[in-house]
């Protein structure tokens, strides 16, 4: 499969005078999905009213769409469903996992982690108690710090604020050597390079649909897991939609088969039916030209910004196998920079401390994006115009 990117780019409803370099935030909007949730809206759920349910297929988009998901993340068929939020999946996978391993305790992550993650292991290890601990160590040393205490590797595979990205199938392997289990978060994969979850063996993943997929804010989340431990891993959250027979309206909990089991509440239907739009233009992505043409990308902007912006350090790994599909850029002034630069139509984002993040999403980025987004970053620089008060001052989002 080839993939032609002009095409894809005239896919999607980017304003004209804005240079988009924050897909890795919030993806920009396909221009099929107004129309199909439109269709949502007034087909199925004005003139179909409950029965959409049966006769839209709703109940089955969780899974349906969870399998057009799975092969962008190299997912067996059958092991990835959506709904609820990133937070509630990596709450259920990283409590399944910590319940098929009852004699360890060291839930063993690294301190880029995205704090939510963090957040989560905490909440959960002090909920549990029984000597569950949450373990963080520098990215870097995550392999050495996997010992027979592990209970579960819990690790974001491309570093939020860095982009740099963990070797998954090696950290995987020597966990599982040390008798541990792997919980990934793919937000910063899925859609910005090719993923092998059932290659590298993992046992459970989860990532979310608003970034590089596309599916706008609120975008549901998914969750992966392994097909050997479907019919084993407990749910965690007993949810309605995860039960084996729904509407027996049984009194007592009974896990669906497989990962159906990790649903939890009613479906996001028009979120989905957003999802469902962009999925159509990821059916004919060939993820290997999405890499290296992420990898052309990037390099070039890492290139042009060393040339034409002296005051920036590059946070970003140069090595291609450990670099996500962003840069990012150190300055103590980082914030109010980014604010400048937004304001003159290049849109990335800020990560405290002193990061500037920049996503670069093939589907829709090109070269005269880079090579403009890095002239007007090195004007902003060079003529110091992020130094105004208005540019300083922090807005909720940042």
């Amino acid at each position: 499969m080839t993939t032609d990117f002009a095409r894809t780019r005239a896919l999607f409803d980017l304003p004209p005078d804005v240079i988009y370099l924050d897909g890795n935030s919030l993806g920009p909007l396909p221009r099929a999905t107004p129309d199909r949730v439109a269709r949502t809206l007034t087909q199925e759920w004005g003139q179909m009213l409950i029965t959409a349910w049966n006769r839209a297929g709703w109940m089955e988009m969780p899974a349906r769409l969870g399998d057009r998901i799975g092969r962008l993340i190299g997912a067996e068929p059958g092991s990835v469903t959506l709904g609820d939020t990133l937070s509630v999946k990596i709450w259920q996978a990283l409590a399944a996992a910590l319940a098929l391993k009852p004699g360890r305790g060291v839930i063993l992550s690294d301190t880029g982690n995205f704090p939510s993650d963090l957040y989560i292991a905490q909440g959960l290890a002090a909920m549990l108690g029984r000597g569950v601990t949450l373990r963080t160590v520098a990215p870097e040393a995550v392999e050495a710090a996997i010992d027979d205490t592990v209970a579960v590797l819990m690790l974001t595979e491309v570093d939020y604020r860095t982009g740099r990205r963990h070797d998954m199938a090696a950290l995987t392997a020597r966990a599982q050597a040390a008798g541990a289990l792997t919980v990934w978060d793919l937000a910063h994969s899925a859609g910005a390079l090719p993923v092998d979850l059932a290659g590298c063996n993992a046992d459970f993943a989860a990532g979310c649909t608003y970034k590089y997929l596309n599916a706008g804010p609120g975008g549901p989340a998914f969750i992966y897991v392994a097909p050997r431990h479907a019919d084993t891993a407990p749910a965690g959250l007993s949810g309605w939609l995860g039960h084996e027979a729904p509407f027996a309206f049984d009194p007592d909990y009974r896990p669906a088969r497989g990962v159906e089991r990790m649903r939890v509440g009613t479906p996001p239907i028009l979120q989905l039916a957003a999802l469902e739009a962009s999925l159509d233009i990821w059916d004919s992505v060939d993820m290997a030209a999405l890499r290296a043409r992420s990898l052309e990308l990037t390099d070039r902007f890492i290139a042009r910004v060393e040339a034409a912006c002296p005051d920036l350090r590059l946070a970003t790994p140069r090595d291609h196998a450990r670099r996500g599909s962003q840069v990012s850029l150190h300055h103590p002034q980082g914030y109010a920079i980014m604010q400048a630069l937004i304001a003159r139509g290049v849109i990335g984002d800020f990560r405290a401390p002193d990061i500037l993040r920049f996503g670069l999403a093939p589907l829709y980025n090109t070269e005269a994006c880079v090579d403009a987004a890095v002239d007007r970053l090195a004007q902003v620089l060079r003529d110091r115009l992020w130094d105004r008060p208005e540019f300083h001052r922090r807005a909720r989002v940042t």
